[in-house]
């Protein structure tokens, strides 16, 4: 049996068509993906991510415990609200998982995790915490649900669902979340647009989603998320990094802190590797599509695709690759599509964001 959102029946009764996804029952389009992604990118559109699973982090101590237990260095939360991109890695520099996690307290972090992670990662913190902190109490909240409303006009959109939404969070920067009443809202997401993620009672969910719906913001299915994604050069776990990638080749050095002194799970591993690979970005210049785990080929050594796809913004095929360290923006390489070599531009990522082409 596939696992269930709280908007199954909802997304089911909007037309959409349903797919295993890493185990969860979840909406692939509701039409044309092409026009789902355009939405998002010209007005605003609606994520249903009640799959990923928020893990509230609760004692004395947690900020300690999290600069152990992440790649980025949790000193950077400062202000109640603020969050957080970081990796999660295993003692080899693999990465268990790419997480958010947002400060409220000192005795209160919260934790976003990916859906086909979500058991393994609460069960590495639970064994971190054990060793470590035992007086911290780690507590999954299948509880919540949670929507993202993405896309220029998605923040007015969700002012006009709950009106007291905006007096709590228009003065929010980017990654940034505020709680009030009953909802927890960042200024996050998936897309490279504007717009907030907002957790909620999952009693609540199917109401928000469909008042959401009656003032315009348009149900995007999975498809539209992975073209939105690619575009904006944000990587999905197990196709662009996974226990067996470090976050140094995989586009990820941003969110990995080696200056200051703390020790981190997986720092050692880091500090030890001779880095040989980059995560660039690809645009095929001639026919065809670009897809994951096609071979590339460079003058510089053999490299592979993780992610690809056809990009309805730029209206060209476009892919995340992982070449080696000698590959530079602007060189072109060939990419192997059915036994043939297709030539492809190196550009640097992201392709496109809030809206625009970037390259």
């Amino acid at each position: 049996m596939l696992k269930q959102t709280p908007l199954n029946q909802t997304h089911r009764d909007m037309g959409a068509r349903m797919v295993d996804f890493g185990g969860w029952d979840m909406p692939v389009n509701y039409g044309s993906q092409i026009e789902e992604h355009h939405q998002v990118r010209r007005a605003a559109g609606m994520f249903d991510v009640c799959h990923m699973l928020v893990v509230d982090v609760t004692g004395s101590g947690i900020r300690e415990f999290l600069q152990y237990l992440l790649a980025n260095n949790v000193d950077k939360l400062k202000e109640p609200g603020k969050a957080l991109y970081s990796c999660m890695l295993n003692p080899a520099g693999g990465v268990i998982d790419d997480l958010i996690v947002y400060f409220m307290r000192e005795d209160w972090f919260r934790i976003v995790v990916n859906a086909g992670t979500a058991d393994k990662d609460v069960a590495w913190m639970e064994q971190q915490l054990a060793a470590r902190a035992p007086q911290l109490t780690i507590q999954p909240r299948r509880d919540l649900a949670m929507i993202a409303v993405q896309g220029p006009q998605a923040r007015e959109k969700v002012w006009q669902a709950i009106p007291a939404a905006r007096a709590a969070t228009e003065f929010l920067k980017p990654f940034q979340a505020a709680e009030f009443d009953q909802y927890f809202i960042g200024r996050t997401g998936y897309t490279g647009e504007d717009g907030f993620e907002i957790m909620l009672p999952v009693s609540e969910a199917a109401g928000l989603w469909k008042t959401l719906n009656t003032l315009g913001v348009a149900p995007i299915g999975l498809g539209a998320r992975d073209t939105l994604r690619l575009e904006a050069g944000m990587n999905l776990y197990g196709q662009d990094m996974d226990e067996d990638v470090n976050p140094l080749e995989a586009g990820l050095a941003w969110t990995v802190e080696l200056a200051s002194p703390r020790d981190f799970i997986g720092k050692p591993a880091l500090l030890a590797k001779t880095v040989k690979m980059q995560m660039l970005g690809l645009v095929l210049l001639d026919k065809g599509v670009l897809r994951g785990h096609q071979k590339v080929v460079t003058s510089h050594g053999a490299g592979e695709i993780t992610s690809g796809s056809f990009s309805p913004t730029l209206n060209l095929s476009i892919a995340f690759a992982r070449l080696p360290l000698a590959v530079a923006v602007g060189d072109v390489v060939q990419v192997e599509i059915r036994d043939k070599l297709h030539n492809a531009k190196v550009v640097k990522l992201p392709f496109a964001r809030n809206g625009k082409a970037l390259i």
